[in-house]
């Protein structure tokens, strides 16, 4: 992958097998690759780093000797030798003696096999991935190229967010034999003596015209290959059609570009990009963790439009807009809200602004801003309203070329709109009315409710807006914006010293243990997270926060016990910050310079999981 691409390619090792300690299709599990894993059945091409729900990790390619399996439960294998820097990754292909080499352009990939003589194979397995959607297309272009489509979406539980990736695949040696295959479906009774391949894969060794269907794949054989010889496949994609995944293809990869040549131009993309920051002291480990750190923070948001400046309109299934700049996609904004995208607008300026006119795209395509967009499509996962606090942070930080005139009417609508017609803040009704959200409104299982956490997330957007607004001179919509962020105070309960959740009564939940919902157990009120991992969530207004405790040093000291009795989550994002929070009161910063420190050494290294 490089730098903000829309292509990645994902080493694949999370099938079921006996060698693989987690199966993708046993339990829940959101990423292509594992690193406790052992059986590998390819590279996926479009991959989402470091999300909650599986999708996307679709296009498997693999390389194969010997006689040709299309299962991937036969052709599988483990592996070794792994090597992995930016812009590039290898590995050992122990069952076929292959090695397998891959680099990326921004819309496109190419893989390098070696492999050591005799019979080989090149396999497209388009039935296989990450993504819960079924059904692609598979077209044999020449005898050295196809072309096709694959159904993704269904992220989140969103089983209508579907959208097609489109695909132009080539090989760089003429193939003795090529075709498709398709997993054919169980018959039974006289039916199913009409075929050989009853429940089977077939192999269609006689048909060139497309093929479709929920399993199905294509493959080029090799026969007589040296020993050491090296076959290429070069992939370009697109979300709009397969004429744009062409283009992508030819304008970015030439047809005798070397495999070396291109993986160069990765590596130099992401040394500008990370080279963007220089640190100076600590040790090698510790600046190998920083900048693997910054690598991810590279990777989402990411290019969606093609070089033709083509791309799929917000919602507007089929409809493609154009841009003369950079349309991007993914706009995982719970997640990225609190400190994503205040990076790139202090380092990455430029890529943050085509950010922010994209997000005001969407607006004007369909209506409003993006919660949690993916391709094209929103899956209004998680809660809030988080576009606002990364438009306004960019506005406030002096990153102002985009049409805030519409970004603040976007906002606006959102901040009022009443909820039965707010596609971002459903639960806004009670939220004016009352100050807060109670609990039962959102969801009627208390167990499932999650009111506290969604209005946080409101008081921290319309604190936000209010800065804007004050800055365009809305003095009154500053101030109305600016007392309802302060409607934290009403979840405040002294008895317990923590946020809790309210009954429409205006009466505390009770009774009430504010560790439940750690560990991403379901609690009320609270989403992933229990009241500790809440309260201290007021990023607008700590001083009145701090006053509401009881002063200053009560306020230090309740945060304190946050982490000395490990009520701190590291891995989730609210309670990301806490640990600057000290830093707000004059005479207590050694806290954050210590407490990061400990999460850092803790939480961050060079292991796998680190």
């Amino acid at each position: 992958v490089t730098p903000h691409g829309m292509m990645s390619v994902v080493p694949f090792n999370v099938m079921g097998s006996e060698e693989n300690v987690y199966d993708k299709d046993a339990r829940w599990w959101s990423t292509p690759y594992e690193y406790h894993n052992k059986f590998f059945t390819g590279f996926a091409h479009g991959a989402l780093s470091g999300v909650g729900c599986p999708e996307m990790g679709s296009l498997l390619t693999m390389a194969t000797t010997g006689p040709l399996m299309v299962d991937y439960r036969e052709y599988g294998t483990s592996y070794r030798d792994e090597k992995a820097s930016p812009g590039y990754y290898s590995v050992f292909l122990d069952k076929y003696g292959v090695l397998a080499e891959v680099t990326a352009t921004a819309r496109t990939s190419v893989e390098r096999y070696t492999f050591p003589g005799g019979e080989g194979h090149i396999l497209l397995n388009l039935g296989e991935g990450l993504t819960n959607e079924s059904g692609a297309m598979v077209r044999r272009v020449s005898a050295t190229e196809i072309e096709g489509t694959k159904l993704l979406g269904t992220f989140c539980y969103n089983a209508q967010k579907v959208f097609p990736v489109y695909f132009v695949l080539r090989v760089s040696k003429t193939p003795s034999a090529g075709g498709y295959w398709k997993k054919q479906r169980k018959m039974t009774g006289v039916e199913a003596e009409w075929t050989p391949d009853n429940g089977r894969y077939k192999l269609y060794m006689e048909y060139g015209r497309e093929l479709s269907g929920d399993d199905v794949g294509y493959w080029f054989s090799f026969d007589g290959l040296a020993a050491g010889e090296q076959v290429e496949v070069r992939m370009g994609i697109s979300y709009v059609s397969t004429e744009n995944a062409r283009k992508n293809l030819d304008a970015e990869q030439a047809a005798d570009a070397p495999f070396d040549a291109i993986r160069e131009q990765a590596r130099k993309g992401w040394n500008e990009a990370l080279g963007r920051i220089r640190v100076e002291g600590g040790t090698e480990e510790q600046q190998r963790v920083f900048y693997t750190a910054l690598y991810h923070a590279l990777l989402h948001p990411n290019l969606v439009s093609d070089v033709n400046g083509e791309y799929p309109l917000m919602e507007r299934s089929g409809e493609t807009g154009v841009t003369d700049g950079e349309r991007y996609t993914v706009f995982s904004l719970w997640d990225t809200c609190r400190n994503l995208h205040q990076l790139l607008t202090l380092v990455y300026p430029d890529r943050q602004r085509e950010m922010l006119r994209s997000m005001t795209g969407m607006y004007e395509e369909w209506g409003w801003l993006p919660k949690w967009e993916l391709y094209g499509r929103e899956t209004f996962t998680m809660e809030g309203d988080p576009a606002i606090p990364v438009i306004v942070d960019s506005w406030m930080k002096g990153l102002r070329d985009f049409d805030v005139a519409k970004a603040y009417e976007a906002m606006r609508k959102s901040a009022t709109t009443p909820g039965a017609q707010n596609r971002m803040r459903p639960d806004l009704d009670p939220y004016i009315e009352k100050g807060y959200i109670p609990l039962g409104f959102y969801a009627k299982d208390l167990a499932g409710d999650t009111s506290v956490s969604h209005a946080l997330e409101y008081y921290m957007a319309d604190a936000a807006l209010s800065l804007l607004a004050d800055s365009l001179g809305q003095g009154d919509d500053a101030r109305l914006f600016r007392a309802r962020s302060l409607g934290y105070k009403r979840y405040y309960s002294p008895e317990s010293g923590t946020l809790r959740p309210l009954h429409p009564d205006g009466t505390f939940l009770s009774p009430f243990d504010p560790k439940a919902g750690e560990n991403f157990t379901a609690a009320p009120g609270f989403h992933e997270g229990s009241a500790w991992n809440y309260t201290f969530y007021v990023p607008h207004d700590v001083e009145g926060l701090a006053k509401l405790m009881g002063g200053r040093r009560k306020f230090i000291d309740k945060l304190q016990m946050v982490f000395d009795e490990g009520l701190y989550d590291p891995a989730n994002e609210p309670d990301i910050a806490y640990a600057y929070l000290f830093s707000r009161f004059r005479g207590e910063e050694w806290r954050t310079q210590r407490e990061t420190r400990r999460l850092l050494e803790r939480y961050f290294t060079t292991a796998p999981d680190g």
